[in-house]
């Protein structure tokens, strides 16, 4: 019988880890000792240089369908396929929210032979770390209807209260709500709302930070509301942060599992791209460039999202940048993106849909960062379509190859990994300069017009009633020029899920209300009909997991 923390002990020695660098959790997952840590010098801004050793390829992809391309699984297949080819290879990659797991999307480790175990605890509880940021963006938001109970002396408006509660479950129900009710002895009456978890600002901060110091400094800054005189009101006014910085002093902590062929993987935080940041912590990225000679990290959805806050947020947040992209497609993905019928093949649908690939290359060359592509290959894909997107590819000088590690594992990715190898060793000696979208811009409005024209090929941006009156009052409290994570569909590269491809007409990006991040450090700006709660779909994965006898649980894909 497999032993599955001999063999978890066993992908923790393949990234130079000691028992005094780890220690178990649940029997088959494990978490990162903050003096691990601390030794490794991840901490802090002086971190930033002292944890660069390894190389880091960033995996994005096109605009998906609604069942997702496979990016994970790519992220995955590519680390075992890096250590088939004799690569010092780790993969750090986010922890999944029970939103998706129980929803419409399923499990978020992977599928196949390309996996991330044990598949069904991570995608469920994990090791809590979902719970203690729920937790402490809770108590937050309680202590703030406490003290407008309690007489209110900071002068809080209720009506101006901006910080949310949070729950780890799609339930639209939740999306407008009111509090307070009950009478006197129930608080004060005001309308309120739910966040899902990962869109969550404390995830958020969990998720950039750079370690014990800079938690406490984030979740300090956080900003509640404003008061009757328009001014802003932070955590640290009502004294909230010490005590959330205690319940997630074990949440910040790396999570160590391994994949199904035994690849180390730390697997952090979980801010969706959507409607947040889109990447693992800074603080597990860091650990691993240190230990690994190939790091491979995911950002959420397409370039046009996770790709793009990944080099404008994440990286300078930790003080790293990609060495490589690689962008994930699928021939499903771009005839959809053709107009194809679903589960037709058709060869000028696919023709039409390599406009959305052409897309995101290009985002991928604004960067400067070496590009390739990976095409997932599904059994019903025929050689004369894959031949007809590696010709498109070769047509930009984009290298292309296939990949087949969900049902091969390793061996299947093995051409995708010796050409990210390849690349890699072609600028071994001259790391390539990697460019953000918005580097130049002095204005989160001007950040944000950046992103619209060269990311998403608008030819503006208009801003809504509300968006403009809060731009305006975050501009007067001194944060103009913070940097913007823009909510948005990822199934297109407008506002709009129903326009796909490439846009050919000009179009504008409508922004419909800003929300200030102060201590993860930037302003979301929320276009289009996005939701920072999704809810669930007419009929959800939920309905169908089940417990074995053995206490296995099924029915997560």
């Amino acid at each position: 019988m497999d032993d599955p923390m001999r063999a978890l002990r066993e992908a923790a020695e393949a990234m130079g880890l000691g028992p005094d660098d780890w220690e178990p959790y649940g029997g088959q997952a494990g978490k990162i000792r903050l003096d691990a840590l601390e030794r490794a010098g991840v901490f802090g801004p002086e971190g930033r240089e002292r944890t660069r050793p390894g190389r880091l390829v960033l995996v994005t992809a096109i605009n998906p369908t609604p069942a997702g391309e496979g990016k994970t699984t790519t992220s995955i297949g590519l680390a075992d396929g890096l250590r088939h080819i004799g690569k010092r290879a780790v993969a750090a990659l986010r922890e999944p929210s029970l939103g998706p797991s129980l929803g419409q999307k399923g499990g978020g480790t992977g599928g196949g032979r390309a996996s991330l175990v044990p598949a069904d605890r991570i995608n469920l509880h994990f090791t809590g770390d979902f719970h203690a940021i729920t937790s402490a963006n809770n108590l937050l938001a309680a202590v703030v209807d406490n003290h407008l109970h309690f007489g209110n002396a900071l002068d809080i408006d209720p009506r101006q209260v901006t910080f949310h509660r949070a729950l780890d479950m799609d339930d639209r129900a939740l999306r407008h709500v009111v509090v307070g009710l009950g009478g006197r002895a129930g608080g004060v009456p005001r309308e309120a709302e739910f966040v899902i978890t990962a869109a969550s600002e404390v995830m958020a901060v969990v998720a950039l930070c750079d370690g014990p110091a800079d938690l406490i400094g984030r979740l300090g800054r956080i900003v509640v509301g404003w008061t009757r005189a328009g001014a802003p009101v932070r955590a640290s006014d009502l004294a909230a942060h010490e005590a959330m910085a205690a319940l997630l002093v074990d949440a910040i902590r790396p999570n160590l599992v391994r994949t199904a062929e035994g690849t180390p993987a730390l697997v952090h935080a979980g801010p969706f791209a959507n409607i947040a940041h889109g990447a693992s912590s800074v603080l597990a990225t860091r650990f691993a460039l240190s230990r690994a000679e190939v790091v491979v990290t995911e950002a959420g959805f397409g370039s046009d999202l996770g790709a793009e806050k990944f080099f404008d947020l994440v990286g300078p947040a930790g003080g790293f940048a990609p060495d490589v992209v690689v962008v994930v497609a699928t021939l499903r993905a771009l005839m959809h993106h053709g107009g194809g019928a679903p589960g037709t093949a058709d060869p000028a649908a696919l023709d039409r849909g390599l406009a959305n690939l052409e897309a995101h290359l290009d985002i991928a060359a604004h960067t400067g960062v070496p590009t390739l592509v990976a095409l997932n290959r599904f059994a019903e894909d025929s050689d004369a379509d894959i031949a007809r997107v590696g010709d498109a590819c070769r047509a930009r000088g984009v290298a292309m190859a296939v990949n087949s590690a969900y049902l091969d594992g390793a061996p299947g990715a093995r051409a995708l990994a010796e050409a990210v190898a390849q690349s890699l060793d072609a600028t071994a000696g001259d790391r390539p300069v990697a460019r953000p979208f918005y580097g130049t811009a002095t204005s989160t409005r001007a950040a944000l017009e950046a992103v619209a024209r060269d990311v998403y090929g608008a030819q503006g941006v208009a801003y809504e009633r509300a968006a403009d009156a809060a731009l305006r009052r975050f501009e007067r409290a001194g944060y103009a020029s913070l940097p913007v994570c823009v909510a948005k569909t990822q199934y297109s590269l407008t506002d709009d899920p129903q326009v796909l491809g490439r846009p050919a007409a000009p179009w504008t990006l409508h922004v419909r209300d800003a929300r200030l991040s102060a201590g993860a450090g930037f302003v979301v700006a929320l276009t289009g009909e996005i939701l920072t709660m999704p809810g669930l779909p007419r009929d959800p994965q939920a309905l169908r997991i089940r417990i074995g006898p053995d206490g296995t649980v099924e029915g997560i894909r």
